[in-house]
């Protein structure tokens, strides 16, 4: 049996990457425990494990004392002294107390341990290796569905897909393959568990780090990622190569590139938009494909600003459901009021006007009370008498 027992311990080793000392501490605890169940013992004992020849020892140890008060627990100081002179009160003795059929006890608890070790092993590796790839994508089969998630075969583990985590547009079928978003992994006591996206934005990213050489190299970057999935999409894009123009080179020729992605998504369109660092620019760059005629920052907050489009334009800027405005206002991180240009110009009266009346009425107060103000108490303004307004012509 201890042969046996070593063989395996090499094996684990050797296959699963888990280290023989673990597994040996591991299994010299479990014993300490299948003692005490199988033979009704209480007192201190431990187990030690020759990693050479693979024998057992079960020790019982007992603290030396001047009078005895519990023998499974303790020896006295004269019974000590017999074993050996140097012992003084308070040291441990270690007496062996291995049961002669313990080896039959000691095979079956070293079996559980280390299927035990081995299952752990087994989560860990699986854990290491899905961790490297969180934030990542990858590609699945479909296995089956429920009520809370679509499961997706990654290889060596089964992905949850929950309902926010689908595209509204999408229908899945047993034996589909997909390219999904490695959004999180977790620990749980049944093993690691891998939750997938197919509605996170940093898919789009993905996607184009696959698709365009440029965007992995890092010469065409992504700033930012606004996406409603399955419907549509804006991305922000930029270049650290003045000669290569980043959204040109995100659609590829023809179209091909972007094109690639919108069919992975199922038809999901995309909005490729120049980043610039003037936020009245990238702004204007979000709406596409409207046109912008001006942008007026709100100055007393640094994060709004009012968009004004020709008048042909605003449904178009705005969006079907506000969608495209929407869309923009996250893609900039700017609250963006639109207006076309009839209602900026009429505003624009509307406030001259009221500026206008506005002084008129303070012309007139102030006139009154320079009139009236400085000559007149209380009691000749209870005796003014007034009379209606005649239109006096001028003669020659």
């Amino acid at each position: 049996m201890s042969k046996e027992m070593l063989n395996a311990l090499d094996a684990l080793e050797a296959e699963k990457g888990v280290s023989k000392e673990i597994v040996i501490e591991a299994l010299e605890a479990a014993l300490v425990s299948a003692y005490k169940r199988h033979y009704g013992q209480a007192q201190n004992v431990v187990v030690e494990f020759e990693q050479k020849k693979g024998n057992i020892h079960v020790y019982a140890v007992k603290e030396v004392t001047e009078e005895v008060m519990d023998s499974q627990l303790e020896v006295s100081l004269k019974e000590a002294l017999l074993i050996n002179p140097a012992y003084e009160i308070g040291d441990t003795i270690r007496f062996e107390v291995t049961p002669k059929d313990f080896g039959r006890i000691a095979a079956q608890t070293a079996k559980q341990v280390i299927l035990q070790r081995v299952r752990e092993a087994e989560r860990d590796i699986i854990y290491n290796e899905f961790s490297a790839y969180e934030k990542d994508i990858m590609q699945g089969i479909v296995e089956r569905q429920d009520h809370r998630y679509i499961y997706v075969n990654l290889g060596k583990i089964e992905a949850v897909l929950s309902k926010q985590d689908q595209m509204p547009n999408e229908f899945y079928q047993p034996h589909d393959r997909i390219k999904v978003y490695v959004a999180r992994v977790e620990k749980s006591s049944k093993g690691p568990q891998v939750f997938v996206s197919r509605s996170h934005p940093d898919l789009l990213r993905r996607l184009f780090e696959q698709e365009v050489p440029e965007v992995y190299d890092g010469i065409v970057e992504i700033i930012s990622i606004a996406r409603e999935a399955g419907d549509r999409s804006k991305i922000a894009v930029r270049s650290t190569d003045d000669n290569i123009d980043p959204v040109g080179t995100c659609v590829g020729p023809k179209g091909q590139r972007v094109q690639a992605i919108v069919n992975e998504l199922k038809g999901e369109n995309m909005d490729i938009v120049e980043w610039n660092e003037d936020p009245a620019i990238y702004i204007a760059n979000a709406l596409n494909p409207a046109q912008v005629v001006n942008v007026i920052f709100d100055p007393e907050n640094s994060k709004a600003c009012t968009v004004v489009v020709p008048d042909y334009q605003l449904s178009l800027a705005i969006g079907k459901r506000g969608q495209n405005a929407r869309l923009a206002a996250k893609l900039t991180g700017f609250k963006i009021d639109i207006k076309s240009e009839s209602d900026m110009e009429a505003f624009y009266q509307q406030a001259e006007q009221a500026e206008q009346v506005e002084e008129v009425v303070e012309a007139d107060v102030n006139g009154a009370a320079e009139v009236i103000a400085p000559d007149m108490t209380a009691d000749d303004y209870e005796n003014i008498e007034f009379n209606e307004t005649e239109t006096v012509e001028e003669t020659d």
